[in-house]
């Protein structure tokens, strides 16, 4: 195996695209997020305001009626859309495909918990075949789903427990042995992955990048649904998905450093949130 390039100031900065100067709002970006349940309101809410801090204009929640008043009182940001069902069902695929406006990405997964999947898998291969970026975390990691997105625009963030759970190969043996199986899974299912772990290995099945970015106190819960929404955000943005995985583990990672130069093993997943404009601001 050869040198395995890496995420770097200068790799961003020749990826990251500016703003017009002329655009106006939706112009730079409009992300849907599809997550929570009863038990999980603050795992789609984190990933929706970490796309929003990415500079994208528009952020649109679906989540479950019952949490709707909660997760509005949240933010004045995002514009909340209640689910009808608790779960991701046919029937409430069905009202998001005709309520949602156009957006250019997608983060399902996010606080959904275990369900049915059927619902799911409608809902991304509606979405992906006219043309919008996906983004599968958590709950939304199962195997009928990532084949629903197979040869489309299609990013998936599984850590090592869930890459063994959808592949059935277990990648903490080795650091060449978890590069070979990114980037060979990543050619078979035709998405990228970004295999988060210490150090994050992203791969469109072509190409191989590592990310170092990071600190051991991000293991605190919401930091992958704070990633998610970075990379969505990224993508509806322009970028690519392998670029926008790459981007969204290094500014997730960065910001996740910069929290704990001050609060240690004590940070929170909001406080990446926060740090996220002061780590992506000096790019742009």
């Amino acid at each position: 195996m050869g040198v395995i390039p890496e995420v770097s100031e200068k790799y961003v900065r020749s990826v990251l695209k500016t703003r017009n100067p002329d655009s106006r709002k939706g112009e730079n970006g409009k992300v849907a997020i599809v997550g929570g349940g009863r038990l999980y309101h603050g795992a789609p809410f984190l990933s929706a305001s970490a796309a929003l801090r990415c500079g994208v204009d528009l952020l649109y929640l679906c989540v479950p009626q019952s949490i709707t008043p909660a997760v509005r009182a949240l933010s004045p940001n995002i514009i909340v859309v209640p689910r009808p069902d608790v779960k991701i069902t046919i029937g409430a695929v069905n009202k998001f495909l005709k309520w949602i406006p156009k957006v250019d990405a997608i983060v399902v997964g996010p606080g959904l918990g275990r369900q049915r999947t059927d619902g799911s898998c409608k809902l991304v291969r509606e979405l992906a075949s006219d043309g919008v970026n996906v983004v599968l975390d958590a709950d939304a990691l199962r195997t009928d789903i990532v084949n629903s997105v197979k040869g489309r625009d299609a990013v998936i963030t599984p850590h090592t427990g869930e890459f063994n759970r959808l592949f059935g190969i277990d990648v903490t043996t080795s650091m060449e042995k978890r590069i070979d199986a990114v980037k060979k899974m990543a050619s078979k299912s035709d998405v990228t992955i970004l295999l988060k772990s210490r150090i994050d290995v992203i791969s469109d099945g072509t190409n191989v990048i590592l990310n170092r970015t990071g600190s051991p106190a991000m293991t605190a819960g919401g930091t992958g649904d704070v990633l998610s929404g970075i990379v969505a955000g990224l993508l509806a943005k322009g970028l690519d998905t392998f670029n926008a995985a790459a981007l969204g583990a290094f500014f997730n990672g960065l910001a996740g450093e910069k929290v704990a130069e001050t609060k240690g093993c004590h940070l929170v997943a909001s406080d990446i949130i926060d740090e996220i404009p002061s780590v992506m601001i000096k790019f742009e």
